[in-house]
């Protein structure tokens, strides 16, 4: 065949037009469903666009898992995080050609992969909130973009694998009720906290595709929002990929949200408003859709046209030769030196939380018995997260300590109890575990007990156990008998340290008070017991920081379906929390000195340049996380108390400094006005620099304050 789409010379915008220009009605229509079939007279393969790569290949057999999202913004680390999307996709490259060279173009198995989930985590009851990277929409937008180029490459023609930033937008609960739920926003919020990371993926990052979300935004479907997908994404922003449903959203606008009335009417309205993939199946009422004139064939054309455009960039209907990125041999996956990088990756995003008188790091040589305690000690399915992979290895918490102290202690286990239950034996009396967890931790140096969540309690609706709030959390405290059994513990007088997997915040007030140290290990991975062991006794030093706020306890947070930002997230909290954003503990010292700023006055719209000097005053090598926020401290609208602007992961060797640099650009100094507009108003801000936010809480917690330094805008 000499058709013009399979000519290389050719540009891919044309191709892709000529393609659609040969298919009829009924085959265009067949392409915009998720699972697209093949249409031979054209050598058009079947393809499924559902794949995911959320922190690894997911849902496709074995790949390198790394930790959950959450955990990645633990690091602070853009290029870190590029490196591992890097990897991400080249499995994900080397997976899909062998899969089609077996003759399986299932789900899945794909190069268009529904990643980053870039949704603010503006409440610690969400259950998805683990898929983000946190609450902040600056640090949020920075670990996407990196994200975003790891996945996508830097070939001038082909995409590695083509990313998708979800869920567009302003979602993030409730779970039970994101099928009819109206997330009402301000265009203030909207704007200076929910749409920002969105404009970074596309505007710098060109994210090949978005994902609408379930919800409606002000009255307005998501998937079906003239406002979000025409205007603000298209017009505004100037995306070029296409615009993807979340599955089966489309069918809600008639059954759930009730803006339509017929899976025809709904169909149209997601084309007309910018929607060019449907996940689900109501796409194929666009046939009689357009027979009822509800929409035109032009329009149909133009989402069939899209979707093409991101299968010729994907170098899905050139030779394999001349795709680079298809030449990934499939024995890339699951290799040894992925492994590391995701035990690295365990390591760097772990926090430490609290460490009263250096309990930590760990002594092999002092110590003669460990007890490891709790319903996540030894579970490796608990490290995952969700959307995952299977690993070919795994090492549990209770392992990697094992491991460590081989030959130079005894290591008793213990489960203690379930994650929710209250029993272990279907037979026995309540806390049936909790004696035999005492009786180890009564004969033990050091009891160090592992507790949490796991994804099965806290994640999406309709993949989770916890049908009550299906997958949300109702309340904040420990499931089931944890805050029993980590009382027992620490009744015994046994030194206590208390590791926490989870994917958010849950209440630590009692932990805070009365054990010597905690661990925040988040979902770490199928190795995360190496990971963790290795922070312990001191291999290497806790450098993650915490991408999302602690508060106390569920009632200092405002209503869960509320979506004003008072009184959430560090920069409009009104409580004391217990553990501010950007805050973390280290064995290392770091001391800050000499910040300096390029100008005290600025004229309207430049920029400014900070320096900062970071020395690290300790005999060990180590990697801090350098934070800089602005405070505005005139402006005529209400504002955050302060914001990151910029932060950097450094690698510093025992007594070495670094002076780093900070642009922060004139956007970030500006003020978000009701009408959702940036203005730069003239006025003074301040600029801190140091290991951790300004707030009191971190301050004293750290016992350090960050570098402050004033400036004007005229």
């Amino acid at each position: 065949m000499n058709y013009t789409y399979l000519d290389t010379t050719v540009s891919l915008e044309e191709r892709a037009k000529d393609l659609v220009g040969r298919l009829t009605l009924e085959e265009k229509v067949s392409q915009m469903l998720h699972y697209a079939p093949a249409i031979p007279r054209l050598d058009i393969p079947a393809y499924n666009w559902w794949s995911e790569c959320l922190h690894g290949v997911a849902r496709a057999g074995v790949a390198t898992v790394f930790p959950q999202a959450i955990g990645l913004a633990a690091t602070f680390d853009t290029d870190f995080v590029y490196e591992i999307a890097n990897v991400i996709a080249d499995e994900a490259r080397a997976k899909h050609h062998e899969f089609v060279r077996e003759g399986d173009h299932g789900i899945y198995k794909g190069l268009t992969h529904w990643s980053p989930n870039v949704n603010i985590f503006r409440d610690p009851r969400w259950g998805r909130g683990h898929e983000t990277y946190g609450e902040d929409p600056y640090l949020t937008g920075q670990m996407g973009l990196a994200f975003i180029h790891g996945l996508q490459g830097n070939d001038e023609t082909y995409l590695k694998i083509a990313a998708c930033a979800k869920h567009f937008a302003v979602h993030s609960g409730p779970e039970n009720e994101r099928h009819s739920f109206n997330a009402v926003v301000s265009q203030k919020d909207l704007y200076e906290t929910y749409l920002p990371a969105f404009k970074v993926c596309v505007e710098e990052g060109h994210v090949e595709a978005v994902m609408g979300a379930y919800n409606r935004v002000n009255g307005e479907p998501a998937c079906g929002s003239p406002t979000l997908l025409q205007k603000i994404l298209r017009e505004d922003w100037q995306f070029q990929g296409h615009v993807v449903s979340d599955c089966w959203a489309i069918c809600d606008f008639h059954m759930h949200h009730k803006v339509t009335s017929t899976p025809q009417e709904s169909a149209a309205l997601a084309i007309q408003s910018g929607s060019d993939l449907n996940c689900g199946k109501t796409f194929a009422s666009l046939l009689s859709a357009v027979q009822l004139g509800l929409v035109a064939e032009e329009e149909i054309d133009q989402a069939v046209t899209r979707l093409m455009m991101t299968r010729f960039k994907l170098g899905m209907f050139d030779p394999q030769e001349q795709v680079s990125y298809a030449n990934i041999p499939y024995e890339v996956n699951d290799q040894d030196s992925h492994h590391a990088l995701a035990i690295d990756a365990a390591r760097r995003s772990m926090v430490l939380l609290k460490n009263k008188d250096q309990r930590l790091p760990l002594s092999k040589d002092n110590l003669k018995t460990v007890a490891v305690i709790g319903p996540n000690a030894h579970n490796a399915d608990n490290l995952y997260g969700n959307y995952s992979g299977t690993s070919s290895r795994s090492c549990t918490l209770l392992e990697g300590i094992q491991k460590t102290l081989k030959d130079k202690a005894r290591v008793y286990y213990a489960k203690g109890c379930e994650l929710q239950e209250d029993k272990t034996e279907a037979l026995a009396n309540s806390q049936d575990r909790i004696a035999e967890a005492v009786s180890a931790a009564k004969r033990s140096d050091v009891a160090i007990v592992c507790l949490g969540l796991n994804a099965h309690i806290e994640g999406e609706e309709g993949d989770v156990s916890n049908a009550q709030a299906a997958g949300d959390k109702a309340s904040l405290l420990l499931p089931g008998l944890q805050n029993t059994l980590l009382e027992a513990v620490v009744a015994t007088g046994t030194p206590t340290i208390v590791v926490i997997v989870s994917g958010s915040p849950v209440d630590l007030r009692w932990a805070q008070e009365h054990v010597d140290a905690i661990v925040e290990a988040w979902y770490p991975g199928p190795e995360g017991g190496v990971a963790l062991a290795d922070l312990l006794f001191g291999h290497v030093d806790f450098s993650g920081r915490l991408p999302i706020t602690y508060v106390r306890k569920t009632e200092d947070l405002p209503d869960f379906r509320d979506y004003s930002m008072n009184n959430r997230t560090y920069r409009y909290i009104e409580c004391d929390p217990l553990y501010t954003f950007g805050y973390g503990l280290s064995y290392n010292h770091y001391v800050y000195s000499d910040l300096n700023i390029s100008k005290e006055v600025l004229h309207h719209g430049e920029n400014q340049e900070v320096h900062v000097t970071v020395t690290n005053k300790s005999q060990k090598p180590g990697r801090e996380v350098v934070q800089v926020y602005l405070k505005d401290l005139e402006a005529s609208v209400k504002t955050p108390h302060y914001q990151l602007v910029g932060f950097k992961n450094v690698a510093l060797k025992a007594d070495e400094s670094k002076t780093l640099a900070f642009i922060i650009k004139k956007e970030r100094m500006c003020v978000v006005n009701k009408s959702g507009q940036l203005v730069l108003e003239p006025g003074g801000f301040t600029v801190y620099a140091g290991g951790c936010g300004p707030d009191e809480v971190s301050n004293e917690l750290t016992g350090t304050k960050p570098l402050a330094i004033d400036f004007q805008v005229v």
